[in-house]
């Protein structure tokens, strides 16, 4: 099973589209996903406690797990808004229903941006008949740039599943540079698929490729007011859900969609110049294994060390040593770009030149074996740069 990356292949039945109505100084700001028919729904969010208008709104929405459109804008987060927050989220929603012809409560809401700052509503207002009125099949690579915020690409992946004879289509798009960090680490994930799945089961699908992605990425150890994914799942590919072998098969296309996706993310972290891949063997479970993975990946000594091709293993040790997790040192076993460079206990000889060079790559891999368990888990992280804290430093002057 082949994940496409970079485009999205076309989920019968779903119309997308992204237009500019005047949020960002230029470019797209406003994207629209509509499915010609009502779809199961299903979302996760943020656990941070001060959650944006349009999570409270989504929830409310997904009550009866039935969805028919999703609405997203960026350069605003519609977050810490109060009263007003929610009302505009609710007229957005209302404008979007009134324009496709169904309930409010099938249309999902969502924003990224600045936290704390009104939505321009009268823009928004003005936007959402130009995004209806552009609604394509195609129209995903639109939709994609629309939702991008410190983002320096879009973010799209997508398969193609053989079930019983005919195909079913999950395509994904996603936003995300900072703010980011698991429990459901601002990041965006809109997906989009053509099978007929029962809307319970199809909550457990994405729980369970979220927790293996977008749970699994952290660029900054931050996680935002407005973390979301949704999944919607309109059936259009056959006249029956998927059998219990079938779900099977979607699940492993699901979860490639939302690998990639959150690789893509981590990727692209803001000033980032290389993708880390932590993978940790031999934890005694699994929570254990990402624990560990995600104090390497959170580690700013680590993330600076990749960034200026310093091969100083030691930080690696130290963010294992802090992570919360009964390890034996004697039992730890590290690499890092290949590089064996620590084992049972002491640091290993090589060449530091060949080190470095290494690190040179735009992909790093740190591999780490805490010794006799049988639990494993994959952790995507970036380097710090430079850049990351001029971002941050700029975000809103």
């Amino acid at each position: 099973m082949k994940v496409t990356e970079g485009r999205c292949i076309r989920p019968e039945g779903f119309r997308a589209s992204g237009v500019a109505c005047g949020l960002k100084p230029e470019g797209r700001d406003l994207a629209l996903i509509a499915s010609d028919r009502p779809a199961a729904a299903a979302g996760v969010f943020t656990t941070n406690r001060v959650q944006a208008a349009p999570i409270q709104l989504n929830r409310e929405h997904l009550a009866d797990r039935t969805a028919q459109a999703i609405v997203i804008n960026s350069r605003n987060a519609n977050a810490c808004t109060g009263d007003r927050g929610l009302a505009d989220a609710r007229q957005t929603a209302r404008e979007v229903a009134r324009k496709l012809g169904f309930a409010p409560e099938n249309v999902l809401v969502n924003s990224t941006g600045v936290i704390g700052v009104p939505l321009p509503m009268d823009r928004i207002r003005s936007g959402i008949p130009v995004a209806v009125s552009e609604l394509r099949e195609d129209g995903w690579a639109d939709a994609s740039a629309a939702i991008m915020t410190t983002d320096t690409v879009p973010k799209m992946a997508s398969v193609r599943i053989r079930a019983d004879g005919r195909f079913v289509t999950v395509c994904g798009i996603a936003k995300g540079a900072g703010m980011i960090a698991p429990d459901m680490a601002t990041m965006l994930g809109f997906i989009a698929t053509d099978a007929g799945i029962e809307p319970v089961q199809l909550e457990t699908c994405l729980r369970k490729a979220v927790d293996r992605s977008f749970n699994c990425i952290t660029v900054d150890g931050d996680t935002s007011t407005n973390d979301t994914v949704l999944l919607l799942a309109n059936g259009a590919a056959g006249e029956r859900p998927l059998s219990r072998g079938e779900v099977t098969a979607f699940q492993t296309g699901l979860n490639a969609v939302c690998v990639s996706l959150a690789r893509q993310i981590a990727r692209d972290g803001e000033g980032a110049t290389k993708l880390i891949t932590i993978r940790v063997d031999g934890a005694s479970s699994t929570a254990d294994a990402r624990t560990v993975g995600l104090s390497v990946g959170n580690s700013k000594l680590v993330k600076t060390a990749v960034f200026g091709r310093d091969p100083n293993w030691g930080r690696i040790l130290c963010a294992i040593g802090y992570a919360g997790v009964p390890v034996d040192p004697d039992e730890i076993s590290v690499s890092m770009a290949g590089i064996p460079i620590y084992r049972l206990g002491r640091g290993l000889p090589f060449d530091t030149d060949e080190a470095i060079q290494a690190l040179s790559a735009n992909e790093i891999d740190i591999d780490i074996d805490l010794g006799p368990g049988n639990r494993s888990a994959t952790i995507y992280s970036c380097d710090l740069t430079y850049d990351y804290v001029r971002i941050n430093a700029e975000y809103t002057t």
